[in-house]
């Protein structure tokens, strides 16, 4: 299985479960995860996606890392049961209060 089916899997996923997998490019940052998982009620993941057996760079942990400190959700899936696993954690998980409009 390559790393592209994996991703087409979770953008699938993430969009049956009623939220959306954004494709993450942040210019000058590079290694940040490849997708940024948004599910209803203040879910949100960082996924760094992966071939199968694969593991990511030094930097690509760095910016994990770094984001982890932060408080936030980073995973690194290399597997279609791993976005499954991925999303019943993340709609298991309270989230937060959402955004009103001011």
């Amino acid at each position: 299985m390559r790393e592209r089916d994996i991703e087409k899997y979770l953008r699938e996923q993430a969009k049956a479960a009623g939220g959306k997998a954004y494709k993450w490019v942040s210019p000058g940052n590079n290694g940040v995860p490849d997708r940024i998982v948004l599910l209803p009620g203040g879910r949100i993941a960082f996924v760094e996606l992966k071939a199968p057996g694969k593991k990511p760079t030094v930097l690509q942990v760095n910016q994990q890392g770094f984001i982890a400190r932060l408080g936030q959700q980073v995973v690194v899936i290399d597997s279609k049961d791993g976005v499954d696993k991925l999303l019943q954690q993340m709609q298991a998980q309270k989230g937060v209060q959402l955004w009103q409009v001011p």
